[in-house]
């Protein structure tokens, strides 16, 4: 499981704007690969991502953006002047996989696109956000049970913590 820290490196390392915002819709939204490089303008309306293909087969759902991300989100579209139906991200899988695997050599190590979606969900579990909010908001899954694969195992030290908040020392 990815660290917040590391996961910030990441992102504010990466100098090119195309890619720095591709790592935080991934890492700050919990976006597919697929939904990301689909996303066009108009599917951009405030803190909200219309998520037209999505993989639930549904005809859309909807995805929220941190304010932060939603600004420089908008920023990116005005200064690339692109026009409502323009893809925001127009580049292919493999160019995607490329700036990955380029980042794992730069950092040492091991992660792929969708490892940031996981992250998402465990930092917002990790810091309170109630399960069924991680699940059908940040995921966008309809079942709960899902969500486990994403969470993984609880560490010792993470099981150990709970406890103390809950009961103390």
């Amino acid at each position: 499981i990815l660290e917040k820290e590391l996961v910030d490196e990441m992102i504010y390392n990466t100098k090119d704007p195309r890619n720095r915002l591709m790592l935080e819709l991934q890492a700050r939204c919990g976006l597919r690969i697929g939904e990301l490089l689909s996303l066009r303008v108009s599917d951009v309306s405030d803190r909200k991502l219309t998520i037209n293909t999505p993989k639930s087969g549904k005809d859309a759902e909807i995805a929220f953006m941190p304010e932060q991300v939603a600004r420089r989100l908008r920023e990116y579209s005005a200064l690339k002047g692109l026009s409502p139906d323009a893809r925001i991200f127009p580049v292919c899988y493999s160019t995607a996989r490329t700036f990955m695997r380029k980042l794992r050599a730069k950092l040492s190590i091991t992660i792929s696109p969708h490892d940031l979606r996981r992250y998402s969900a465990t930092y917002a579990s990790h810091n309170g956000v109630p399960l069924e909010i991680v699940s059908k908001v940040i995921l966008r899954h309809q079942d709960l049970k899902t969500i486990q694969i994403y969470l993984g195992k609880v560490s010792e030290h993470e099981a150990i913590r709970w406890m103390d908040i809950l009961h103390g020392k």
